[in-house]
């Protein structure tokens, strides 16, 4: 397109000025131009280098978008130096050292510019100009989009930055521009850059995508707010701030993040407001060293797609989140490392699927008035130092309610444990923890579970419903320091009056042969007798493997099972009676993988199993030691082969038995410390071979995949056996000895009835068999209790017989 002419329409009242004229250069025409006039651009290309010094217009002609190209072949293209108004442009550059439009001084009005260039900067604003852009594109596939700097401020209204080599928006050295409603996509750098000290930006309703960095960048001192803004399909951090920077989110909406969705470190503080976060491979919240905080309230962070916690606090970082809701994530908050703190009020975290509070390393977390539900663990207090305050918090639908090991010592105040499948508060390896007036009820282990002589404080607590018993002391053993053990006070269970403390030096509670009913009462308390003169007599003799095998015979189905173990049993048998008359006997690989669906019984035959190997000579002990991927896979590098090499240590002389294995080796493990946790459970199975029996157990298929993907780890085991579903017969049964157990009847018609509802129950993954069974007595006895209640004077069989309306509505 050839140059065209200028058109200068003069708006000065002096006679001795010409009102119009046209010229054949854009430089003649602003030359001759006096301020308030307007130049309108006929339509071409201009290879020219303007420099706009008067508060003038400078437009294309009406109706004619993109028919003016300003493009010189170097140099700054277009310069505004004044109040002007710029319009309907096209501006074009080569320059890599040079922006393509330059704004140094003035409050210029800049609308319904394209820029399409190579350069330094698509817009550079610096010094004292302040700008309002609207409408305008930049595509700068060589530097940055939108640069202001050394103080430069403005407004940016609609505009939208469609390429860039760098940085999308980059502020620096003292700029403060705003953005609103605009759009930043496909940068080679930061979608936002914030840098440096008096360097703040403000956006709202902006967008930032497509971006191969950081979606927003806040570093060494600079400030931003962002309000209504989205940042989302980012390769790097979706925002990150470091060295002192401050960024305030209030509305804004970030997903779609590979890595942390929120990252801040060196003292940086992050304040968001009704944010959401969601679908990120790391952290939602990544918050690292002394000084740097993170106030969130009323915000939402869930449906992580990675395996890492959805709030990371660590290295001395403070996190504060208020009326807050986590879920769906791997696990909802880990905070580590002295100095480190969290406080949670009025939140909810669920649908966690490990661990939803993680506190150790001296960390310390403060938790009110708040709500855990659906998580494999509700809180875990890891390990010395480690603490903090639970306060009228609710845990419900948890494996395990609270945990606290290894000198971890928090206090739980007015806590309610609903529904969890084992205990409701956990403490063993040293743990402490004060527990006050808390409540656990329809636990399916124990209540409250405290091992090793671990000083616990329970004070004014009450149990109801827990299937083991409400509480459960296990002593410390013989070595134990005097003064050890749990204190107990004014604490009560509906199996029972109140609990007495443990006896010093005595096992607190003695543990019957046979499990404990879902009803079954406290076990009797033992009183502390004299220390005697001949050594005491063990707890429990110990059973030949005639008899623990007579046990497994009672058990309910298992048939395959039975004989897999009579079998395996048989031969370590007679292999050693071969070796007592001098003969060679077969090496038997003793470890073992169990497959099929929950509640099969895998959990109670691999404890069998141990007993039989230790009546047979092959094991010391032959006690289970039970661990999940939580208690063998840490969150550093080279946490993992400790923790492993821990859980091998305590199940020495016995049973090393792995739930859900397949979890250390998920589909997408790239950076996963499972693998480490296999390799080192490789080397200890083979340098140790005699000490300890490893039994790995899971799903079917999902057992199938571990083991295509560890060869390694196949290699080590001798067979596998495969647990199969109950029959509706077989669960029938189940009820029908829960019942006898705790002297219920079964009404005529009850047994059919049962049968046909165990036929129809929906089978999904949460399905849990034997468990299914257990609950479904203990939802009829309850039924049956409120029934039976509101009989004056009930008959014998009245008290005793369940019926078919007793049994619960179908999930």
């Amino acid at each position: 397109m050839a140059q065209g002419t200028v058109q200068v329409t003069h708006t000065g009242t002096s006679r001795w000025r010409r009102r119009t004229g046209e010229y054949a250069s854009l430089a003649a025409a602003l030359e001759a131009a006096a301020d308030g006039d307007v130049l309108t651009i006929a339509p071409g290309t201009y290879r020219e280098n303007l420099v706009v010094q008067r508060p003038v217009t400078l437009r294309g002609p009406e109706g004619m978008p993109g028919s003016v190209r300003i493009a010189p072949l170097d140099g700054v293209p277009l310069t505004v130096c004044a109040s002007a108004v710029v319009q309907d442009l096209h501006v074009e550059g080569q320059d890599a050292a040079a922006p393509a439009l330059l704004v140094e001084e003035g409050t210029p009005e800049l609308t319904d510019l394209r820029i399409v260039t190579r350069s330094a900067a698509g817009i550079e604003v610096r010094g004292g100009a302040r700008p309002t852009v609207r409408r305008c594109t930049v595509d700068n596939p060589a530097g940055i989009g939108i640069a202001v700097l050394d103080g430069g401020g403005g407004v940016f209204e609609e505009c939208e930055v469609v390429a860039a080599g760098q940085a999308g928006v980059a502020v620096r050295a003292g700029g403060h521009p705003r953005l609103e409603r605009c759009r930043v996509h496909h940068t080679s750098g930061v979608g936002l850059s914030v840098t440096g000290e008096n360097s703040a930006l403000e956006a709202v309703g902006c967008e930032v995508y497509e971006v191969r960095g950081s979606g927003v960048q806040v570093t060494a001192r600079a400030t931003a707010h962002l309000t209504d803004c989205d940042v989302h399909r980012t390769t790097a951090d979706g925002v990150t701030l470091d060295t002192d920077a401050v960024l305030t989110l209030a509305d804004c909406r970030i997903h779609d993040i590979p890595e942390n969705a929120v990252d801040l470190r060196s003292r940086s503080v992050l304040t968001l407001t009704r944010t959401t976060v969601r679908q990120f491979g790391r952290n939602g919240l990544s918050v690292w060293d002394p000084g740097t905080r993170v106030d969130a309230n009323q915000c939402e962070i869930f449906d992580s797609t990675g395996d890492y916690p959805a709030v990371w606090v660590s290295d001395g970082a403070t996190a504060v989140l208020d009326a807050c809701r986590v879920h769906d994530v791997p696990d909802a908050l880990f905070v580590l490392d002295r100095g480190s703190r969290v406080d949670v009020v009025d939140s909810d975290l669920s649908q966690v699927r490990n661990t939803a509070v993680s506190v150790s390393d001296g960390a310390t977390a403060q938790l009110d008035d708040c709500r855990i539900r659906d998580a494999a663990t509700g809180a875990w207090f890891r390990d010395h130092g480690s603490g903090g305050t639970l306060n009228n918090c609710t845990v419900d639908g948890t494996q395990t309610g609270v945990i606290v090991t290894k000198g971890a010592d928090p206090t739980l105040e007015r806590c309610t444990v609903d529904s969890p499948a084992e205990a409701g508060f956990y403490v063993s390896a040293g743990g402490r923890g004060s527990f006050v007036g808390c409540r656990v009820t329809g636990s399916g282990g124990y209540g409250f579970h405290v091992l090793d002589g671990c000083r616990t404080t329970l004070r004014k607590c009450r149990t109801e419903r827990c299937a083991r018993g409400g509480y459960e002391f296990a002593d410390a053993g013989p070595d134990a320091a005097p003064g050890t053990g749990p204190v107990v006070e004014e604490c009560t269970s509906d199996e029972s009056g109140t609990v007495r403390p443990p006896a010093a030096r005595e096992p607190a509670v003695e543990t019957a042969n046979q499990t404990a009913g879902l009803l079954g009462s406290i076990p009797g308390q033992r009183a502390a007798e004299p220390e005697p003169v001949i050594p005491a007599a063990p707890e429990r003799e110990a059973r030949s493997s005639q008899d623990v095998l007579g046990e497994l015979d009672t058990l309910v189905g298992l048939d395959s099972v039975k004989r897999e173990v009579r079998a395996l049993t048989d031969m370590i048998e007679v292999g050693r009676r071969r070796q007592q008359a001098g003969l060679k006997a077969a090496s038997v690989k003793r470890h073992l993988i169990f497959t099929g669906s929950p509640g099969t019984g895998k959990t109670t035959v691999a404890r069998l199993y141990g007993e039989i190997l230790a009546s047979l000579g092959v094991l010391e002990k032959g006690h289970l030691v039970e661990v999940s991927r939580v208690d063998l896979v840490g969150e550093h590098i080279g946490s993992t082969a400790i923790r492993t090499q821990e859980a091998f240590d305590r199940a020495r002389g016995g049973v090393l038995f792995i739930d859900e294995a397949y979890a250390l080796s998920p589909e997408d493990s790239g950076r996963d410390f499972g693998k480490e946790a296999i390799d080192t459970l490789v080397k200890l199975m083979e340098d140790q071979r005699d000490a300890v029996v490893v039994i790995v157990a899971g799903y079917t298929a999902e057992m199938e995949r571990f083991l295509s993907v560890n060869p390694g780890v196949a290699s080590r085991f001798s067979r596998t056996i495969t647990f199969s579903d109950y029959t509706p017969d077989e669960l029938l049964r189940i009820v029908e000895q829960q019942a006898e157990e705790h002297e219920y009847r079964l009404a005529e018609g009850t047994a059919d009835a049962l049968r046909k509802y165990f036929t129809v129950i929906p089978k999904g993954a949460a399905f849990g068999n034997g468990r299914t069974a257990r609950q479904t007595f203990e939802a009829m006895v309850e039924r049956h209790a409120s029934r039976v209640a509101h009989v004056e004077e009930p008959s014998k069989d009245e008290l005793t017989l369940l019926y078919a309306e007793d049994l619960p509505e179908l999930p």
